[in-house]
């Protein structure tokens, strides 16, 4: 049975980035779904040419579909193409970034186990972005241990096959604005035990342009999560 598979991609400032990142993920969407399926990036309101490339490629690109938005953050941005994927009826979300991190060619065997689990998430054992982003996920992981009560080893990687209905009940547990999304459903998918799996993916450093989340906006984003959180813990 073909499956209808809603890629989401959030791009912020990726105009050297944006062309291989459809090159590359664009024969996914061809190959693993149906003609309902489509490769969503996510312009967050950038200031370079991503939005413009993106359109260009889509004018011969049936299954990609271009959206655009003000500026709101990575956070937000997922959030925006997830709830797009929902209204849309797709039946499996997957998530991945416009960097260039992440490998096309791993994808095979999260789709290959998509009818065992309601959810697989890659984990980055060894991540070639910086010791700094390593430690950061090191202390996430920590917080939502004591937080949460969940062991997880990477919350946040952005490379995960997600059921829609999964997403759909997720999402609505959180602010519309939330900041780290990934993050609380990886939380809430060990939470209240939802069958998912960890597959060990391959991270390489960013491919291209210059990275937004710089260490001053990643602590900003960590004070802020400590408080949502609580909040969000409240409501468990």
């Amino acid at each position: 049975m073909n499956h209808s598979l809603y890629i989401v991609v959030p791009a912020y400032n990726e105009e050297e980035n944006i062309g291989k990142l459809i090159e590359d993920w664009y024969p996914v969407v061809e190959k693993y779904g149906n003609e309902q399926s489509r490769l969503v990036i996510v312009n967050d309101g950038s200031k370079d040419k991503t939005y413009e490339i993106l359109c260009e490629y889509a004018k011969d690109k049936p299954l990609l579909k271009a959206l655009t938005k003000e500026n709101g953050g990575h956070g937000p941005t997922v959030l925006y193409g997830y709830r797009y994927a929902v209204k849309k009826q797709a039946d499996y979300i997957f998530q991945t970034d416009s960097d260039g991190q992440t490998n096309p060619q791993e994808f095979e065997q999260f789709w290959n186990l998509r009818d065992k689990y309601d959810a697989l998430i890659g984990t980055r054992t060894v991540r070639q972005d910086g010791a700094s982003r390593k430690f950061v996920e090191n202390v996430l992981c920590l917080i939502l241990r004591m937080t949460f009560g969940v062991k997880i080893k990477d919350s946040n990687a952005p490379f995960r096959l997600m059921k829609r209905e999964l997403v759909e009940k997720y999402i609505k547990k959180m602010p519309r604005d939330f900041n780290l999304p990934n993050v609380m459903l990886t939380t809430y998918f060990v939470y209240y035990h939802e069958k998912v799996k960890f597959l060990e993916i391959t991270f390489k450093p960013r491919q291209g342009g210059t990275n937004s989340i710089n260490i001053k906006k990643i602590v900003k984003i960590g004070w802020k999560a400590l408080s949502d959180f609580r909040m969000l813990k409240k409501h468990i």
